[in-house]
This record gives C-alpha cells, sequence and structure tokens, in this order.
C-alpha cells in the first residue's frame, strides 16, 4: 500500500469520526452518524475529483472508502457517549485529517495537471471542503467564519508537499513535510489562538463625495 493510499484512508477515517462527532453533539439517530461520516469524509474528495473531471468518482471505483465511513460512524455511535470532550476531539482529529488531505489533495492534483499552482488549491479544497459541509450541516460556525487559522493551514501544507515534490524530494519526504507543516500550523491556532490579520472597517466617503470625487476636510 503505497504512503498516498495510506493518508487517503487515514484522512478518510478521520473526517468521518469528525463529522460522526458532529452527529454526537446533536444526538441524531444511528442514520445521521453515518449520513454525517459519509459527508464529511467524502465531500472534499468528491469536489475535487469532479473540478479534476475524473468521474467517475473514487468512491465509485473504489466502494472501500464508503465501507470505512460507514465502520467509523458505527464506531463513534457505539463510543462517543464515553468522551466528555467530544468537541475538542473533533477539532484535533479533523487537525489531523486537514493534514493528511491537503497532502493528498496536492499529489492528486499535480498528478492530473502537472501545475503546482492547481496542486496547492485541490490541497486546500480537499481539505477543507468536508469539514465545511459537516458545520453547515450541524448548525454550527462554519470554519471559514472562525478567527483561528484553518484554510491557511491547509493552504500551507499543500504548498510545503508541491514544493518539495519541485525540489526533487522523494514523495515519502515531500508529504511528510506538507503534513507536517499543514498540522503544525492548525495545531498551534487551536492550541495558542494564531489568527491573521483581521480587516478593520473604516466609515466610507459620503456618496455626493465619492461621486464628485472631493476629499474629506
Amino acid at each position: 500500500m503505497s504512503l498516498l493510499m495510506i493518508l487517503d484512508y487515514a484522512g478518510i477515517a478521520v473526517f468521518a469520526a469528525t463529522g460522526a462527532l458532529a452527529a454526537s453533539r446533536k444526538e441524531l439517530d444511528l442514520i445521521g452518524f453515518l449520513f454525517f461520516a459519509a459527508v464529511t469524509g467524502l465531500g472534499g474528495g468528491t469536489v475535487r475529483d469532479i473540478i479534476l473531471g475524473r468521474t467517475p468518482v473514487f468512491w465509485v471505483l473504489d466502494p472501500t472508502y464508503i465501507l470505512i465511513c460507514v465502520v467509523t460512524g458505527v464506531v463513534v455511535y457505539l463510543t462517543a457517549h464515553r468522551v466528555e470532550w467530544r468537541y475538542r476531539l473533533l477539532i484535533w482529529l479533523d487537525a489531523v485529517g486537514l493534514a493528511a488531505y491537503s497532502v493528498l489533495g496536492a499529489a492528486k492534483g499535480l498528478a492530473a495537471t502537472g501545475s503546482p499552482t492547481i496542486a496547492i488549491i485541490t490541497g486546500a479544497l480537499t481539505a477543507a471542503f468536508g469539514g465545511i459541509l459537516r458545520d453547515l450541516l450541524a448548525n454550527e460556525p462554519s470554519v471559514l467564519l472562525r478567527s483561528e487559522i484553518y484554510i491557511t493551514a491547509s493552504i500551507a501544507g499543500a504548498a510545503a508537499f508541491t514544493a518539495a515534490q519541485a525540489l526533487g524530494f522523494p514523495q515519502y519526504v515531500s508529504s511528510g513535510v506538507g503534513v507536517l507543516v499543514a498540522f503544525a500550523l492548525r495545531g498551534g491556532a487551536i492550541h495558542y489562538g494564531w489568527t491573521l490579520p483581521r480587516y478593520k472597517s473604516r466609515p466610507g466617503r459620503p456618496a455626493d463625495e465619492a461621486i464628485k470625487g472631493r476629499t474629506k476636510d
């Protein structure tokens, strides 16, 4: 089994677990757990494959991915009640999945197009989209609207992997570098509250002055 396949299966399982944990916070039934696990685990990769024109998408070609989501959903359904700090577990598992999928998505984008730019985009999209869907379905604050670093971590991990590949490093080294960069940034954001500078609104010019091109005294 190749390193990328291991990352693929691990990313699916971890993201599926975060989806199932979100279902536990909403006290859903088993079908709800399975649905959340599948949507979160498969969502990012599905969008990536559609954008890259790789159809049928990966889980249609290999139903193992669906089975991983089902097993993960069942396990979380049976054990989630034993975990009192479920939200903290969810965000740390999400960080692990984000790191793995940033590299995997970048690798698939690079293999399909040969473009470093597309590789970084597909890496970030693969890593982030499942979590976005999970939060929307669970009516939780979206990862896109949280103040701490999230998308930036996936972009950095995908970029680090792509750069290492361009420099000729073996794939296992490039993958390790990408995973470490993404996880370090996201983990630091969780633990230390790292954020990017936020936009600060300023009063706009009155409409009549803007139209006439005059400046305020």
